[in-house]
């Protein structure tokens, strides 16, 4: 299972400039709500996050 993360971030996409918006289902879910927010802008990025759930393995 997976698990998308949204974040807003500036024009160079830095780890410390990274505001997190949620966590979605469906990667169209997540593009829907980052549209109808306007975290679009001309200096904003969005950026998302794939983090795949229940997934063990041995070191």
């Amino acid at each position: 299972m997976s698990v998308f993360l949204l974040f807003q971030t500036d024009n160079w996409k830095s780890r410390a400039s990274r505001v997190f918006f949620g966590a979605f289902d469906s990667r169209t879910k997540e593009l829907d709500y980052a549209k109808y927010n306007d975290l679009y802008w001309y200096n904003s990025e969005v950026v998302v996050v794939e983090v795949i759930l229940n997934q063990f393995q041995e070191i």
